[in-house]
């Protein structure tokens, strides 16, 4: 028996190399493909400049983001978060990206993108899978903010000295069918920052499992508000990593920084 054993072995052993060797071309492949769904720079654009950051749990992940100059002069930001990780999250989480990009290029509010977004998902659901999405508006004319939130955290609005959060969530996107949503304005002044993050920073623990909650998120906040966008997503990410000590994300962490210039 020992000799048969002896005799497969060798095979055996090539053949799990041969599916590592696989596995790890695919994973390069998804990563690849991932990274050509996201921004590679910021945005300055007349009266705001946008950086973020884009940390996968492992090599791909179920965040998404983007964001764009528009044909009528407003920016388009969105960004989500797809339930469970890794590829088959990835996977989701591009299905979703270009359902939205065929969307958002009509001109219609943010509440009504999100309702298509919905309506086109669950048309096709598939077990277990939905996501939660933001998607907002800026007109750089007015400094308008518009944006609706399908379950998303709440993003956190830095204007002068006070930090406050905005809006209010909504179902996921994919989950159940005719979900609406509510559409938000705020009015943004010079200097002003909002911070959109998924809520794998918001639940980012330390090596105690203690969360990097909300309340900590707006402490942090709130001494960005005189710094440019891309120091104020490097600040916010540098206090994470001094919080988390050294331990490695448990989730995918995604951050969109908008900042509104003097």
């Amino acid at each position: 028996m020992s000799e048969l054993v002896g005799a497969v072995e060798p095979e055996s052993v090539k053949e799990i190399f041969a599916c590592d060797r696989i596995c790890d071309e695919h994973a390069r492949e998804a990563k690849l493909i991932q990274s050509s769904l996201v921004p590679t720079k910021g945005l300055c654009h007349e009266s705001v400049e946008i950086a973020f950051r884009f940390i996968p749990f492992s090599d791909v992940g179920g965040d998404f983001v983007d964001f764009f100059r528009l044909p009528d002069g407003f920016i388009g930001i969105y960004l989500g978060d797809v339930v469970g990780k890794g590829l088959p999250a990835a996977m989701y989480g591009a299905l979703v990206m270009g359902t939205l990009r065929g969307i958002h290029k009509t001109g219609t509010d943010t509440a009504h993108v999100l309702s298509l977004l919905n309506e086109r998902l669950v048309q096709r659901p598939i077990s277990g899978r939905f996501c939660s999405t933001l998607y907002a508006l800026f007109n750089p004319a007015t400094r308008e903010l518009i944006f609706s939130n399908a379950g998303m955290p709440l993003p956190l609005l830095v204007s002068g000295t006070t930090c406050r959060q905005l809006g209010e969530g909504g179902f996921p996107s994919g989950m159940f069918p005719g979900a609406t949503y509510e559409r938000h304005v705020v009015q943004l002044g010079p200097g002003d920052c909002v911070l959109f993050a998924t809520d794998g920073l918001h639940e980012l623990r330390n090596g105690e499992g203690v969360e990097f909650c909300t309340f900590q998120m707006e402490e942090v906040w709130a001494q960005c508000g005189h710094t440019s966008a891309t120091e104020s997503v490097d600040f916010v990410f540098d206090r994470q990593v001094a919080f988390s000590d050294g331990c490695a994300p448990h989730d995918d962490i995604t951050a969109v920084v908008l900042k509104v210039l003097p």
